[in-house]
């Protein structure tokens, strides 16, 4: 099966099983190492990808449906001569350990950042709920989406911080949902 759908802004195309999962794509087929397989179950988030805008866990998407779509990998966000605002954050805040869910929190936060996410505590640590993290205790990687929400760009002026909350309070509201 010939799939064809735009990667990093660049168009590509795919010659091979149609529900070969799009992470493996990614990685094997296309060089594209960044997005890390956990779980491999749609439970960690560390293969998150953007797909059309919207965070998704490419370990659970057949490369079939994402004929003619839109995927962002972290390596679209910046290169080491020039990262985002999102990238220098983490860098700044130590948001980044031990590297495996990093991609998928930088993509999952990416996606809320890019849909006019603010810097409000609550707010993030909901968009982030679904990605794990044994490193951090996840307050770095918040403060990090934070200060990237409050650094204006060409599309979006500064926002202002929002009280914090603690990360269980967030899990346990999405769950409810």
């Amino acid at each position: 099966m010939r799939v064809a759908f735009t990667v990093n802004g660049r168009r590509r195309s795919y010659d091979g099983p149609g529900m070969r999962r799009l992470l493996d794509v990614l990685r094997e087929d296309f060089a594209l190492p960044g997005t890390k397989e956990g779980c491999g179950e749609g439970e960690c988030g560390a293969c998150t990808v953007l797909l059309d805008g919207r965070p998704v866990v490419s370990c659970l998407i057949p490369v079939a449906q994402v004929a003619g779509r839109r995927v962002a990998t972290v390596e679209s966000l910046g290169r080491p001569d020039r990262l985002s605002r999102l990238q220098e954050s983490f860098l700044a805040e130590g948001a980044a350990q031990c590297g495996i869910c990093t991609p998928g929190m930088l993509m999952t936060a990416e996606g809320y950042l890019r849909r006019g996410g603010s810097a409000d505590d609550a707010a993030i640590r909901r968009e982030l709920a679904g990605n794990l993290c044994r490193c951090t205790g996840y307050q770095h990687i918040v403060r990090a989406v934070q200060k990237a929400a409050r650094k204006p760009t060409a599309h979006r002026p500064a926002t202002k911080t929002a009280p914090r909350g603690r990360m269980g309070r967030a899990r346990r509201a999405r769950s409810r949902a």
